[in-house]
């Protein structure tokens, strides 16, 4: 649990840095869909096959490819400032030629260009934010979902009014906003330092070698291919204006905007992970097959399009979480692969698209897009054993006891992790169901954050443990929020460490007997609360001691409450320590399950 617990600070009372990639998120994110509503006019205008304008999204998305190959190389030598710098003049630069250029071909090699230089600010651009944040890390990621769901949302609907003065418009349009951006990147933005741990170039194609990364990239290659095949050619059978256009893919980028940040966190936690990707990736490919079918009904073919932003904005999410999880290797390295395979579909997609409808007629296309996407869910089910395994365990467990130092192994992250880490299978969901008794005397859990109150839940725990007799099991969660198509910890793990070391040693000065855990858990917020209610069960827990809830308004409003969701699941009692609440038994708040 990261230091999110530790007040209600605005997420939006933030340095002028914050603002500063926080706008350049806005712009950045409006890339793919500012284009959309110029597709039609760019091969009209400038006399161009749509085999060759769709080349506009396959020179964008292979080169981001390409470039997810080397962004960690590099951030990890020059660090998070100038990976982002570089990234916004390249931007800046290819957007401004592809402005000036006067034909197809010319746009579609600066448009490479852009997807080098996009690929380094996407790369970058969270880690900043969160570096440079004031008031916790919550306040940070709810900047940066907000910028998210402004870019797409308002993409189309900037490049449908700027592109109905000019085609060129949405490309000026990108230079001016980005070069605002990069001044102020450059004047605010403090230096930041190098990461410890070079990574090396080969490392995101040596990572394709786990299973469960490669069966999850791959996943998202064949969804790729139909979501693309529905965002860069479903334009063209339209036959709609430039700002319909942006009206239309406006409707659509708003529905992925809410489902990804709103709707796809509460759908994991309610239903699991690989349940709502068979199930989100179905209902993209039955919306395919309509479009398909329907594709000469403008009316149908809208509504399609526009429904269709629900799936996108689910599927973005969970299969991020989902790499997440399976994945056992750093997240930069993780996210690499992963980007490095599925781009490459996203670029295939839309040229071979046209050329089917060229080739045989317009129907086709979308036909072959549901087909992937079929294949998607096929390919996903070959991983189904694996990805329930990392989503009910939420990964290894570290540990910090001293006592089980000998039976430790060294992380690829170098944190300690117990060879007798737990599966941690889930509670059963009947809550009158009496876990079995293992002839040990039960524990009470210390559920400690980075916060200010971790010392007093400790404190409270000891004196509970003492009057029942009975050991102290303290635990921190150490989080990685999913935030579409980009994930992040929460707190730095030797932050995390940190805390359980010194509350660890308050245990053991109190002459009360326990060891001091560390979980990783993927998701929302809510999730840190499922999962100590499941390793308490799991340690046949006879109550949970936690701090008070302080999640209040927007962070509140973006993220699961931990509190309610550990209450909610729980199987034994749960004691909440209020503020100020230090030294003394009867003030702790009880909450009988």
């Amino acid at each position: 649990m990261s230091d999110r617990h530790a007040g209600a600070t605005s997420p939006f009372r933030q340095p002028r840095a914050v603002w500063a990639v926080a706008f350049a998120c806005v712009v950045s994110f409006m890339g793919i869909g500012l284009v959309d509503p110029i597709l039609p006019a760019l091969s009209k205008q400038l006399k161009a096959s749509p085999s060759s304008v769709e080349l506009l999204f396959t020179s964008y998305l292979v080169v981001t490819a390409v470039a997810m190959l080397v962004t960690g190389w590099v951030s990890s030598r020059i660090g998070g400032k100038r990976t982002l710098i570089v990234g916004l003049v390249l931007i800046v630069v290819f957007s401004a030629a592809a402005g000036l250029s006067g034909s197809i071909g010319e746009i579609v090699d600066f448009r490479a260009g852009w997807g080098l230089g996009n690929a380094f600010f996407i790369a970058t651009s969270l880690t900043v934010i969160i570096g440079a944040a004031s008031g916790g890390f919550a306040g940070a990621i709810v900047l940066y979902e907000t910028a998210l769901g402004l870019g797409i949302a308002f993409g189309p609907l900037v490049g449908g009014e700027l592109g109905g003065v000019s085609w060129r418009g949405p490309f000026f349009g990108v230079t001016v906003l980005m070069a605002i951006s990069l001044v102020a990147t450059l004047v605010f933005v403090d230096k930041t330092p190098t990461p410890p741990r070079r990574i090396s170039i080969t490392e995101p194609l040596r990572a394709l070698h786990h299973r469960g990364l490669a069966t999850m990239s791959v996943t998202a290659l064949f969804y790729n291919w139909g979501f693309f095949t529905l965002l860069a050619f479903a334009p063209f059978p339209m036959h709609l204006g430039i700002h319909q256009l942006g009206y239309v893919f406006t409707g659509w980028g708003v529905l992925v905007a809410i489902f990804a940040v709103f709707v796809a966190p509460r759908a994991q936690a309610r239903f699991g992970t690989p349940r709502c990707l068979y199930v989100n990736l179905f209902l993209l490919s039955v919306d395919l097959v309509v479009i398909a079918a329907f594709t000469s009904s403008k009316t149908t073919l809208i509504i399609a399009v526009i429904v269709s932003g629900a799936f996108v904005g689910l599927n973005n999410t969970l299969t991020t979480q989902a790499v997440m999880l399976v994945s056992p290797v750093e997240k930069s390295v993780a996210s690499a692969s992963y980007g490095f395979v599925r781009f490459i579909g996203g670029g295939l997609a839309p040229y071979v698209a046209s050329k089917l409808a060229a080739d045989i007629n317009v129907h086709v296309p979308f036909y072959v897009g549901a087909g992937a996407v079929a294949v998607a869910i096929v390919v996903l089910s070959t991983g189904h054993s694996l990805l329930e395994r990392a989503e009910h365990g939420q990964g290894d467990e570290l540990t910090v006891a001293s006592s089980m130092a000998g039976d430790a192994v060294a992380s690829p992250d170098g944190l300690t992790i117990s060879s007798s880490a737990r599966s941690a299978e889930p509670a059963p969901s009947a809550r009158s169901a009496e876990p079995p008794e293992t002839g040990h005397p039960a524990p009470i859990v210390a559920a400690i954050d980075a916060g200010p109150y971790a010392e007093d839940v400790t404190d409270a725990a000891i004196q509970l443990a003492q009057f029942l007799a009975c050991p102290v099991e303290i635990l921190h969660i150490l989080e990685t929020d999913v935030v579409e198509e980009q994930a992040v910890d929460m707190e730095a793990p030797g932050t995390a460490l940190a805390v359980l070391a010194d509350n660890l040693g308050r245990l053991r000065s109190a002459g009360v007997p326990g060891d001091a855990h560390l979980l990783r858990v993927v998701g929302d917020h809510g999730g840190a609360g499922r999962r100590i209610a499941e390793y308490a069960y799991e340690l046949r827990a006879r109550m949970i001691v936690i701090g008070p809830p302080t999640d209040q308004g927007l962070v509140g409003i973006f993220d699961a409450d931990l509190t309610n969701e550990l209450i909610h699941h729980a199987r034994c009692d749960v004691h909440i320590v209020p503020a100020g609440a230090v030294h003394e038994l009867s003030p702790v708040w009880r909450v009988a399950n």
